[in-house]
């Protein structure tokens, strides 16, 4: 089992809104929503572009983080991003 198995992301969607959701298994749950059968608010959204990921140990930890990125407002969801990239390409 993985150490950080729980994973809050961060999905573009082709019409240029943010998703951002908690899984235990980011590359089904992606599938899930590419297949139309992830959350309401993503169906008929796609394709979608991953453009946050963030991993903690445990589930408690990532769902307070997914419920405080998702009352942020865009501008800030989008500093996060900036954040993100910036660290991923050192």
């Amino acid at each position: 089992m993985d150490e950080f198995e729980h994973v809050v992301y961060m999905l573009k969607c082709k019409d240029d809104t943010l998703y951002t959701g908690y899984t235990n298994n980011l590359e089904k749950r992606l599938h899930m929503h590419e297949s139309g059968k992830g959350a309401k608010y993503t169906r008929g959204r796609g394709p979608f572009q991953v453009e946050l990921i963030e991993k903690f140990e445990t589930k408690e930890e990532a769902m307070k983080r997914e419920y405080a990125i998702k009352k942020l407002p865009r501008h800030d969801k989008e500093h996060l991003i900036r954040h993100y990239r910036k660290r991923d390409n050192t």
